[in-house]
């Protein structure tokens, strides 16, 4: 069999998101291939649908039942277990891919000899084949025999793992897999991943479409959700370790650490959560300090992120509640100004 396509889902019956996304895996225009779907112990109609398709198309479906919550990572890792293609993918099951997006990705694999090939994506609010706003992924100096250089480049920017498909034999070879049971897997996932395969290669069109909603885990912040983002920031790390994978990307992966568990968090805390807590503040501080004090200093993080960002970084560093404060004044006073703009405009 050539290909295997993983689907987590987790309540997705309604609004037709599950059953857009099945019909858009289904009708493939690549031959021989399997759709393994993982149903997460949902609560609403997802499994009932699952094994409808599975009754319509049993030579190309199989429904699965997880009757523990395991989260995306776990579902995924269910499906490998039982995965037959030569080739795999993920698909997130309220998203959908264009009819020919896995033919071209293999095609382009089967010319070049790579073992890992990606795609662009694109962002749209509707259901519909309509390429939307265009999302490029990963670049071109990331491509082609994978040596050290573009390493680097992969750890700090490996791109979006369901927009790829990945030669099984390597995946088994190495036993890769999802952290479970936790949000932000592919975070952890993603840079480890690409640093097992030898030659990457990409086509240059937007094939998945990514469904913005409202019900979309980026789109709904919270203090648990920041706190997996801190737990995969530390499995990022240990992983590294554990495959030997670490020592020569050290400055590569405290720059991935820096902006994965300690930037991206800070700020999405105090912009989503309603009522940030100084202990999370202090959480934080004290986590990367014990992993990399010297953080600051990356060459990486002195380049990505502007004056404004790293000067509150360095407050939160040296106090957390100063920081807090001064974070929330510094809000206000920005939302009033846009406020009386919109009335003046008004």
């Amino acid at each position: 069999m050539k290909l295997s396509i993983i689907v987590p889902v987790y309540n997705m019956a309604s609004d037709n998101k599950l059953r857009y996304c099945l019909d858009s895996l289904i009708n493939q225009t690549i031959a021989d291939y399997e759709v393994i779907a993982v149903d997460d112990a949902s609560t609403d109609e997802s499994f009932e649908i699952l094994r409808e398709y599975e009754a319509r198309y049993p030579w190309k479906f199989k429904a699965v039942q997880s009757y523990e919550n395991v989260k995306q990572g776990g579902a995924r890792n269910k499906g490998l277990d039982i995965a037959r293609g030569t080739w795999v993918g993920f698909v997130d099951s309220d998203d959908w891919a264009a009819p020919d997006m896995y033919e071209k990705m293999i095609r382009k694999a089967e010319k070049t000899g790579a073992d890992v090939v990606g795609c662009d994506y694109c962002m749209v609010d509707t259901h519909t084949m309509n390429v939307g706003k265009l999302m490029p992924n990963n670049t071109a100096d990331q491509t082609g025999v994978l040596d050290h250089e573009r390493y680097k480049k992969l750890v700090m920017n490996p791109g979006s793992m369901v927009i790829k498909v990945y030669l099984r034999e390597v995946i088994d070879a190495y036993h890769l897999r999802f952290p479970e049971r936790t949000f932000y897997e592919d975070n952890c996932a993603s840079p480890i991943w690409m640093l097992h395969f030898t030659h990457f290669e990409k086509v240059e069109e937007p094939l998945y479409y990514y469904y913005q909603h409202d019900t979309s885990t980026v789109h709904a912040i919270s203090a648990e959700k920041c706190e997996a983002r801190l737990a995969m920031g530390k499995r990022l790390i240990e992983e590294a370790r554990r495959y030997g994978i670490y020592k020569p990307y050290r400055q590569e992966f405290e720059f991935a650490f820096s902006k994965l568990y300690y930037m991206n968090t800070l700020f999405t805390y105090m912009l989503g959560v309603k009522k940030p807590k100084l202990k999370f503040l202090r959480q934080i501080a004290d986590g990367i300090k014990k992993e990399f004090p010297d953080f600051q200093d990356n060459i990486y993080y002195q380049n990505e992120f502007d004056a404004e960002q790293k000067k509150l970084a360095a407050m939160h560093m040296e106090s957390p509640l100063r920081f807090k404060l001064y974070f929330q004044l510094l809000c206000f006073y920005r939302n009033r100004i846009r406020r009386n703009t919109r009335d003046a405009e008004g």
